[in-house]
């Protein structure tokens, strides 16, 4: 049976987003993946999609989401070091990735966040399959 995963952000516009991308692409034997964030945004972030385009993962179809649009309750939360605490939702397992967002800054720091959580990403796929989580 799939874990239900889920990567919170505050406004699921990048680091959550790239987070969702890189578990569906690479667990998604072992994993239901959703995003979603605290707050309203408008778009998944342009450079967000474009450095993961460059490693073959299509998030033009992304959109940020709310936390009310995924499931109430989770296996696995993750968040991403938003600096906000997230209204509660039901978790076995949750973790918090603390990591900078790359938001505003040139491409160079969306790659360096887009290879961090994919590494992450990794970890979490194998430690399930090993039934750690």
């Amino acid at each position: 049976m799939k874990k239900k995963v889920a990567f919170i952000c505050v406004h699921n516009s990048c680091r959550s987003q790239m987070a969702e991308g890189w578990a569906k692409k690479l667990g998604s034997d072992v994993l239901e993946v959703y995003s979603a964030g605290t707050e309203e945004y408008p778009e998944v972030k342009p450079l967000a999609v474009q450095v993961m385009e460059e490693v073959g993962v299509d998030m033009s179809e992304h959109y940020p989401k709310l936390l009310k649009d995924i499931p109430g309750e989770i296996d696995i939360l993750i968040t991403m070091g938003c600096n906000v605490v997230c209204p509660f939702i039901s978790n076995s397992h949750s973790r918090d990735w603390g990591l900078d967002d790359p938001s505003g800054g040139p491409i160079d720091g969306y790659r360096e966040t887009r290879d961090l959580i994919k590494e992450k990403v990794e970890d979490l796929i194998k430690r399930v399959k090993n039934n750690e989580i």
